[in-house]
């Protein structure tokens, strides 16, 4: 599959986007017009830039407001078109994208469009280059792909085809199915976007709200598989209106973005071989391409490589979590009060493990010379550890390099955009070899945790889409529904990934943008437990003091659920959260946080699947009193009128 980007979808100078798009992996650009003139670069440096560099100019766009027009604009509108059909001459693009008119269009008649387009397209070919004619969703009378097609037909000018674009026709809630009844030469490019499903205008929508794909809810997969049953083989480019892009890393973005399209790719290969023998069959690094024998007149031909990922199966077991934190002491004493045992130092590496249950948390320091997240990584027990490490490697996750002394248990790691890790183990039975790596546990009590629930990561606002991404893309795992909770320091936007059995759960929350440093939110590590209550009132027992929840709170869980007294008494006095659906019920409490991390016991009841949304809010309330001392000026001595 040939791959573009747009280069309004990456902040910088013309030039560094072009660096940071070739540095990705992509094989060409579509140049957007306001990035070129604001470049000091003459267009025909820009030709050379890209010729250097390896990448093909696909794309110069956009180029608005031409059909449905009296013959005075359309007169001044030709001659428009001659200028940039010159200037792509000297850039060495043969394609322009032309959008339906939005703003000066006075007819809706799709003849009168279509002889307008036949005079571009004779335009177009006095410069030896195309015309893609694309429906923007807010068009004032072309609005879907089916009339820009119908338009294209009419026209029926060499020079003059269509550009797809999956925001435009999926925000409409059109059935790409009908792609498939256009032919391949009249497709002259495909861009595609993601989205969250939203409701508003599609215009704003449009402007900053599109996702790179696999990070919002549009079936691309689908939209591909009908477009490559055309037999189209061309570029398929991303253009992404999206604020945060825009402010972030050109390079870090333009990864973010390839890893996106090869996701893609392999969506498309699962969906072309679905269509194709009736099921899903299961993944290799097999070539999904070439060419399906003709069938008869009419038949769709498949020309596109599309090569499917290396499958990945859900992880038997999360291992381990891995913290890091200067405060390694309190973390310690918080474990021991839970019921943890201490293993003691690993034999050549500078971290220690705890253990309860299959639940391990190795502790290390953060590493002087790398601003390190305090959750640090994640190891899993998955049957295929190479299969997983080169799934990663194909998304373009960077690799951890990782020593292992003689007789240690290799461990394969990929590197999550936010910094931290990701391991893959080989499953291993009761326990994983690399824990007998680590001295005996010390004594202590039988478990009451059993294993780690889910874990829950801070993104910071330019990580937040790509660790989405690669979270869903590199581990397989599967988004649920967009949260949103009010916090002090912001509204919280939450996204919750996990495995089809629930094993890995994975909680990504985003930082307000512009938050202050003393508002970072703390990220946390939740253990699964058959008895809250019994483990909170034996932490108790052990000196453990949990994070302080408002008598409040346990008012309004009485108002709303009518808790038994003695359990809601119970609740009260071990500061230990209630959240009931309507399958199960959820209890839950929290240690106070340690510097950026704190710990959480959760136990699910019946068939809850949830988090304990609705007390989200009471819960970062009660840590921000925690981490920040509130003064409560002027309560003590009001001011006398």
């Amino acid at each position: 599959m040939r791959t573009s980007i747009a280069t309004v979808c990456l902040s910088g100078t013309l030039d560094q986007k072009l660096v940071a798009a070739r540095a990705a992996g992509f094989d060409g650009v579509e140049v957007f017009e306001p990035d070129l003139i604001a470049s000091p670069l003459s267009p025909e440096a820009v030709r050379a830039r890209a010729e250097e560099l390896g990448l093909s100019l696909d794309l110069y766009q956009p180029f608005r407001d031409f059909e449905g027009v009296g013959q005075e604009l359309l007169d001044r509108n030709l001659r428009r078109a001659a200028a940039k059909f010159a200037l792509m001459h000297r850039l060495g693009i043969r394609t322009m994208l032309l959008c339906s008119n939005v703003a000066t269009a006075t007819s809706g008649d799709e003849h009168l469009a279509a002889g307008q387009l036949r005079q571009l397209g004779d335009l177009a070919e006095r410069f030896d280059v195309r015309v893609a004619y694309e429906a923007l969703a807010w068009g004032t009378f072309v609005d879907s792909f089916d009339a820009a097609a119908r338009i294209v037909g009419l026209a029926a000018h060499p020079r003059v085809g269509l550009c797809l674009d999956s925001f435009h026709i999926l925000s409409k809630g059109h059935d790409p199915a009908g792609i498939e009844d256009i032919p391949a030469d009249r497709i002259f490019f495909v861009q595609m976007a993601d989205a969250p499903l939203l409701s508003m205008d599609a215009l704003s929508w449009s402007r900053h709200h599109r996702l790179f794909p696999g990070e919002g809810d549009f079936d691309l997969g689908g939209f591909m598989g009908h477009l490559v049953r055309t037999g189209y083989d061309g570029p398929v480019s991303l253009e992404i209106f999206n604020d945060t892009f825009r402010q972030a890393d050109p390079f870090a973005t333009a990864v973010h973005a390839r890893r996106s399209l090869r996701w893609l790719e392999h969506e498309t290969a699962v969906a072309t071989r679905r269509a194709r023998r009736g099921s899903d069959e299961g993944a290799g690094s097999t070539s999904e391409a070439a060419a399906v024998p003709d069938e008869g007149a009419g038949a769709h031909r498949v020309r596109m490589a599309t090569t499917l990922l290396p499958a990945v199966s859900p992880p038997a077991e999360v291992t381990y979590v891995e913290l890091r934190t200067g405060d390694l002491r309190e973390l310690r004493h918080l474990l021991r009060q839970l019921g943890f045992r201490a293993h003691g130092a690993h034999r050549s590496k500078d971290v220690e493990l705890w253990s309860q249950g299959a639940a391990r948390i190795v502790l290390g320091a953060p590493e002087a010379e790398q601003d390190q997240p305090t959750v640090a990584g994640i190891g899993l027990s998955v049957q295929d550890p190479a299969a997983g490490a080169d799934r990663a490697r194909g998304l373009y996750a960077p690799a951890v390099p990782r020593e292992e002394a003689s007789g240690e248990e290799p461990l394969l790691g990929v590197r999550a955009p936010d910094g931290s890790e990701v391991f893959f183990g080989a499953v291993r039975g009761a326990e994983p070899q690399w824990v007998r790596e680590f001295g005996r546990p010390d004594d202590g009590d039988p478990p009451s945790i059993e294993r780690v629930d889910h874990v829950n990561l801070a993104q910071p606002w330019e990580h937040f889409d790509a660790a989405v991404l690669f979270f869903h893309a590199v581990l397989d795992l599967r988004t649920e529904p967009t949260t949103e909770v009010a916090a002090p320091v912001g509204l919280i936007r939450s996204q919750v990934l996990r495995s089809s059995d629930g094993v890995l759960r994975v909680a990504l929350n985003l930082v307000p943008s512009g938050a202050s440093a003393d508002a970072i939110l703390p990220q946390h590590v939740a253990f699964a437990t058959s008895d809250a209550l019994s483990l909170a009132r034996a932490a108790r027992g052990r000196g453990f003091e949990p994070l302080d929840i408002p008598d409040n709170h346990y008012d309004d869980l009485q108002a709303r659920h009518e808790l038994e007294p003695g359990l809601l008494e119970q609740l009260r006095e071990l500061n230990v959260m209630y959240d009931r659906d309507g399958v199960g019920e959820f209890l839950h409490f929290y240690t106070h946080p340690v510097g950026t991390v704190f710990l959480e016991v959760v136990e699910r009841r019946g068939g809850y699947a949830g988090y304990g949304a609705p007390n989200a809010p009471v819960r970062l309330a009660s840590q921000y009193r925690h981490r920040h001392a509130v003064r409560q000026v002027g309560l003590a001595n009001p001011v006398a009128s």
